[in-house]
């Protein structure tokens, strides 16, 4: 039954219905009749969205300081958000990771595509990280956390409030242990093979990044007996999962001395530290310091931080990708495989192809496509959403 109790906000005349009706998730702040008594909702309030003609279209979780003022929790005769529909949104996702993994490691929860719009969970064993990056959840988080625990059975939950979206929301910037105790040491994933270890209250976003599991797989396969150079590695992420699948040699290139030392120490757990090696540094000057050495790779891949975050840096984020393709291609022996990859939902797929092939052009080295990579499956995709789909992976052959 609808809820009456709960305020009403208003498309504009012109704003797209049709979207909405068709599954879009967001509403824009140019896009509802902001008055008095919008502008006055406390960030967070659910209310009922309808269209210019009062036809009612949605539940929407509105938040009057942001760009994205309201944002689709479900139809229009649903009930607000209680205990019960925390735990139905976090079963219904718990049921595909338990069907897509055998053991408890993987992202949980996927904002807007598993029906928890600007929520984010990752989940290490018993411990959940999670990342509220919508003020709804914020003001929520109390009910969600016990849905949490109440579905999954997990004793140890953390907010990381190092989300992007957050300062868009309006929203502190603090971690906080929810439940449980924080892990008194990084916790060991198992992966691809490999074993990597997790730093979740220290780390970058929630410690691991489980979205290129399938993309550290496909490399592997290409890895055997190879000298592997892993750039913008993190904590070992594609370079751990070669030398998981019999690399010859493996570097790995990244700015934090804390992510390398993880990477390290996930390498010695992984059987292969005798192989292994890291170099701490700007990865554009490593770069282009190992032009100067002059060694060779069978395997290049870098995976950077998202150099197009928004629109606005898209002209700036391509020009990094291309460099980043033009001083890496020369390292790749001929016939050697170079792997280019973005998080930049603003770069598409085109965008970021062209990117690419111009800095490989540019290096004089010819390539073939022959893969194309996107996130894992517990990462799934909205289709109305293109930027649920912001993970791209290519593998060249030079």
């Amino acid at each position: 039954m609808t809820d009456t109790k709960l305020p009403v906000v208003r498309l504009r005349p012109k704003a797209n219905a049709r979207a909405i009706r068709r599954g879009f998730p967001w509403v824009y702040a140019n896009e509802l009749v902001v008055d008095r008594r919008t502008k006055g909702l406390e960030p967070g309030t659910v209310a009922r969205l309808e269209d210019a003609d009062r036809a009612p279209l949605a539940l929407v979780a509105v938040n009057p300081n942001s760009r994205i003022i309201g944002r689709v929790l479900g139809g229009a005769d649903d009930a607000a958000p209680d205990h019960g529909w925390f735990v139905d949104r976090l079963a219904r996702a718990l049921h595909l990771r338990r069907r897509l993994f055998d053991q408890p490691y993987y992202r949980l929860i996927h904002a807007e595509a598993d029906g928890l719009p600007g929520v984010v969970i990752d989940r290490f064993g018993d411990t959940c990280v999670v990342q509220p990056n919508a003020a709804w959840a914020e003001a929520r988080i109390a009910a969600l956390v016990d849905a949490l625990v109440e579905v999954t059975g997990v004793t140890n939950v953390l907010k990381n409030a190092a989300g992007r979206g957050r300062a868009l929301e309006g929203l502190d910037d603090s971690d906080v242990v929810l439940r449980g105790n924080a892990p008194s040491a990084p916790l060991q994933v198992q992966m691809n093979g490999a074993t990597y270890l997790a730093d979740v209250t220290g780390g970058q976003k929630t410690g691991l990044f489980y979205d290129q599991r399938p993309n550290h797989a496909f490399a592997a396969d290409l890895a055997k007996g190879a000298r592997v150079l892993d750039v913008f590695s993190h904590v070992g992420g594609f370079g751990l999962a070669a030398l998981a699948a019999g690399a010859e040699q493996v570097t790995c290139v990244d700015g934090s001395a804390a992510a390398l030392q993880l990477a390290a120490a996930g390498a010695d757990l992984t059987g292969g530290a005798q192989k292994f090696a890291t170099r701490k540094g700007d990865a554009f000057d490593v770069l282009a310091a190992l032009h100067d050495e002059s060694p060779r790779f069978d395997l290049v891949v870098c995976d950077p931080p998202a150099f197009a975050p928004s629109r606005s840096a898209l002209e700036s984020g391509l020009r990094a990708y291309e460099r980043v393709a033009r001083l890496a291609a020369p390292l790749v022996e001929p016939g050697g495989y170079l792997v280019l990859c973005s998080c930049s939902h603003a770069a598409d797929l085109s965008s970021f192809t062209g990117a690419c092939l111009r800095g490989i052009g540019r290096a004089g080295r010819r390539a073939q496509l022959i893969h194309t990579g996107f996130a894992g499956a517990d990462h799934p995709l909205l289709p109305q959403l293109a930027e649920s789909g912001y993970l791209k992976a290519l593998f060249f052959r030079l």
